[in-house]
């Protein structure tokens, strides 16, 4: 068998700690290859063609490339192997760069005599390699998306543009997410719901989008291209007869005996059970909240267009893949925690913004008009005691931008501020800047000791050590304390679950890598954007979500995909079907099937992610791995103890 052995300096990466010569040497007395040299750059252009050519005029039936991770050019040197001519895996790499020359940098003989035998051993795996083909599986043209906050919006509308059908799935009644909550943002003065309704309007025009709300994926099966869903979708309870008719949908809800705490407002206000959060919300259907409500009827009598015996309806879908924007949820402070809870005036910001919009000519609270406010910072955000170590980054630049609105909008209000330090970076800079301007009174202390809130005769005492004054102790009595919290994966994450998606240590949704493969995840096909993946202002989240309809529709356009064939398979004469490699699969890529009379396993390869959690486990040794097999691994380590 020829092999052709390449050895890359990488500069001086490598051969600063590995002597190349010497290694070269070693590899052509073994007399295993039949072709060494040693390149500077192994990735260079004019390395891979020489590469090339080698391939072509030598006949070489394999190449071993001594060089990085194979994380940064395993698609490099395949892509060289398949333009020569060669199988690509027929090509192994060897990593003697981070595996060698950077871990053993204070020994540069262990270091050389490392780099022998590891390229020894790929030479052992290259000559029992054999060649493969990439996987080619259907795939349905068709994306669903979980969430239709700004971030799924975005995506639907982005897929549909490039011809993809999408099913945009919505667990509330009505679509926008946490930015209809929001009167003006930063840093265009937009309010949540004009951005809404522009893209609403936008989402309606296509006819390859279809809207659920009301709705939730309960059950999936399949695999990447070609995923079958099934949706549960609430009714709403009222149709348009009544949605339509202003006067009866408003006696509807005059006559509702029902109250319920409002969540759009945050705890502020109160709702009816049939309600509508705000006019021109959409869809512009009003709905149902059938979990409180009493079923009295007497709604039904003021109005015809009214049905409480409708039922939820299930749809089966299939999809090629899934793209999840399901958005976060503001951290809630626990009870006594900056007096929240326990001091009548402390509110998050959340609940702030909320109520500067329920009083449009002068801020009130609890009866009580608002002349000062205290701003406290990084609550659920950074606690070095707590959960949530993580800065949400957008936090700061609200609370400042919220600081100017109220200024605009009441002129006599004071604010100061109770920081561990400003972030508002990049151009959101000018706002601090403004509130600076405007006459907020910044404060700053660390994490210890933090500031204190206490109640005193109708007002709220916020202390705290200011180290902009050398920790000089700082009291000041405030109308109002706010909160400002910062982000948090989502209560229910039962999607989450039920895709199997992995999270982080923060509890949000992990990606692949942050850099290289930002909206991907280990589950083939199913891709994550905006909040649900960690804390993200709008522009922030619109990008993420472009770039997973982006990935997403590269991956399902053509009609079919390639998956690696680097999988498991079974030797059927010796499985004798125990069900262990089932129950240890985490991707559930093994069926029970009947070959020649008897019951053995099957490898599902669409599922299959190759990572060899099954091998162990058979008692009768019946699977292997492709590109991993026992007779590759064994003649390795055979080389690598050999003396």
């Amino acid at each position: 068998m020829k092999i052709g052995v390449y050895i890359c300096h990488c500069g001086s990466n490598i051969a600063d700690y590995v002597n190349i010569e010497q290694v070269k040497k070693a590899i052509q007395e073994q007399g295993e290859a039949f072709l060494v040299k040693d390149v500077m750059f192994a990735c260079a252009d004019s390395s891979q063609k020489e590469m090339v050519q080698d391939i072509k005029t030598q006949k070489l039936d394999a190449i071993v490339v001594a060089s990085c991770s194979p994380k940064l050019h395993l698609p490099t040197f395949r892509g060289v192997a398949r333009r020569g001519g060669l199988n690509p895996y027929n090509y192994v790499q060897v990593n003697i760069r981070e595996q060698c020359s950077w871990a053993h940098s204070d020994d540069k003989k262990g270091a050389t005599a490392k780099a022998i035998r590891l390229i020894q051993a790929g030479i052992e795996k290259a000559k029992n390699s054999e060649p493969l083909e990439p996987i080619k599986i259907d795939a349905v043209n068709a994306v669903a998306i979980v969430g239709a906050g700004v971030a799924g919006l975005r995506a639907a509308i982005e897929l549909a543009d490039m011809g993809t059908y999408v099913y945009l799935i919505e667990r509330e009644y009505f679509v926008g997410g946490r930015i209809t909550q929001w009167d003006k943002l930063f840093t265009t003065n937009q309010s949540g719901r004009e951005i809404i309704t522009k893209l609403y309007n936008q989402l309606i025009s296509y006819k390859n989008i279809t809207l659920f709300t009301g709705a939730e994926i309960v059950h999936t099966s399949g695999s990447v291209g070609n995923m079958q869903i099934k949706v549960r979708v609430k009714p709403r309870y009222v149709d348009t007869t009544c949605a339509f008719d202003k006067e009866k949908f408003e006696k509807a809800i005059e006559v509702c005996p029902v109250e319920v705490e409002d969540e759009f407002n945050f705890g502020l206000t109160k709702r009816k059970a049939i309600f509508k959060n705000y006019p021109g919300e959409f869809p512009e259907l009003p709905a149902i909240d059938y979990d409180n409500c009493t079923k009295c009827g007497e709604c039904q009598k003021v109005c015809d267009g009214i049905d409480l015996d409708q039922k939820p309806e299930y749809l089966n879908l299939n999809v090629g893949a899934i793209l999840l924007a399901t958005g976060f949820d503001p951290y809630e402070p626990s009870e006594g925690e900056y007096g929240y809870g326990k001091v009548p005036n402390v509110i998050t910001l959340q609940q702030f913004k909320r109520l500067m919009e329920l009083c449009p000519e002068q801020l009130v609270y609890k009866g009580r008009k608002i002349r000062s406010i205290a701003y406290i910072y990084c609550v659920g955000s950074r606690q070095q005691n707590g959960p949530n170590h993580y800065c949400s980054r957008y936090c700061c630049t609200a609370a400042m931008h919220t600081a100017l609105l109220v200024k605009e909008k009441y002129k006599d209000i004071r604010n100061f501020h109770f920081t561990r330090g400003i972030r508002t970076y990049g151009k959101q800079e000018h706002i601090y800047h403004e509130a600076l301007e405007q006459g907020d009174v910044v404060f700053q202390s660390f994490n210890d000791p933090l500031c204190q809130v206490s109640a005193h005769n109708g007002t709220a005492i916020v202390k705290i050590n200011d180290f902009l004054t050398r920790g000089k102790p700082i009291e000041l009595e405030a109308d109002l304390v706010v909160l400002i919290t910062g982000m948090v994966p989502r209560k229910d994450n039962s999607i989450g679950q039920l895709l199997k998606v992995p999270v982080g240590r923060d509890h949000f949704f992990n990606e692949i890598h942050l850099k290289l493969r930002p909206v991907e995840t280990v589950i083939d096909g199913v891709f994550i954007s905006g909040a649900s993946q960690g804390p993200k202002n709008i522009m922030e989240a619109v990008n993420s979500a472009l770039a997973a309809a982006a990935k997403a529709n590269n991956l399902v356009k053509k009609g079919f995909i390639s998956i690696e064939p680097t999988v498991a398979f079974v030797d059927t004469q010796q499985c004798q079907w125990c069900d262990k490699c089932s129950e240890i699969c985490p991707f559930d890529a093994f069926e029970k099937i009947e070959q020649d009379g008897k019951q053995v396993a099957s490898v599902i390869t669409s599922l299959c992610k190759g990572c060899g959690m099954c091998l162990p486990v058979c008692p009768e040794n019946a699977i292997e791995l492709h590109n991993y097999t026992d007779r590759q691994i064994e003649s390795m380590i055979d080389d690598l103890v050999h003396v």
